[in-house]
């Protein structure tokens, strides 16, 4: 029963407070008189995404943005997942990679784009690299953080059976950082579609970043609310999947086996 009442809540509150939202932003855009152009009404909103979706207007710019994050999303964290391996086992690999690391993530993205375009592109290509250089840096510095943080007594046992560093790192280091790899995917699923759209910004003829650019130079608010409401929706539907797969690998985190069953 509590169960129920839990996932009630969990439903109910955000559905009351985006209700609230949605009377809040109608009434003042009746009470102050606010243009179209400027901040479209609710109504409008919903119109755009229905002309947009039904009659499929926009169905080619959500799976191109979607197909560019999920590929960059997939090269960055598995590239990430490897040298933070690497980089947690290494103490060489560690001092010979930390500075490239650090220099790469302190580069603005936005100022790298130009240049991916350069190497690889217009197409989607220059899309999914830009995501994966988004995604790699939380991934790779939980993953190295994780294995660094493992239970000292538990090597030691592992150590004093003779355990291969094989063994210690997939038996040991991975399940006890399994908590910071998977926070480190669902931080990589926000900032992976902020790659997608800042590298549709620059150049693309396709994505819900294109939409939003092109709507901007024609004053659609109505068409640019309705991309960043579809943003919203990928970018939910991500963090969900993560919360459930944390749950259903990582089963012996309560914590997160508890979030991911109200969620359900």
């Amino acid at each position: 029963m509590n169960l129920m009442h839990e996932r009630l809540k969990t439903v109910l509150y955000p559905l009351i407070t985006f209700a609230v939202l949605l009377a809040v932003w109608e009434i003042a855009i009746r009470v102050f008189k606010v243009p179209n152009f400027i901040l479209p009404t609710p109504v409008s909103v919903v119109q755009a995404l229905y002309r947009g979706y039904v009659e499929g207007l926009y169905w080619q710019h959500f799976f191109f943005t979607l197909q560019s994050m999920l590929f960059g999303y997939l090269l960055g964290c598995t590239l990430a997942f490897m040298l933070g391996c690497l980089f947690a086992e290494s103490r060489t690999f560690e001092r010979m990679l930390y500075p490239f690391v650090v220099a790469l993530q302190s580069m603005p993205k936005v100022a790298l784009a130009p240049l991916i375009i350069v190497w690889f592109g217009f197409g989607i290509e220059s899309k999914i690299v830009m995501v994966a250089l988004v995604c790699f840096f939380p991934m790779f510095i939980n993953t190295a953080m994780g294995l660094k943080h493992t239970n000292p007594a538990l090597l030691d046992l592992m150590n004093a059976f003779s355990a291969s560093r094989w063994h210690i790192l997939t038996r040991i280091k991975i399940p006890s950082a399994a908590g910071h790899i998977f926070a480190g995917l669902q931080i990589a699923i926000v900032l992976g579609l902020i790659g997608a759209v800042v590298a549709e910004f620059v150049s693309s003829t396709k994505g819900l970043g294109h939409l939003i650019n092109a709507s901007a130079v024609n004053l659609e608010t109505n068409t640019m609310f309705a991309a960043l409401l579809s943003l919203a929706v990928l970018g939910i539907l991500g963090s969900q999947v993560v919360r459930l797969l944390h749950a259903k690998v990582v089963f012996w985190d309560k914590q997160a086996s508890s979030q991911a069953i109200v969620s359900e």
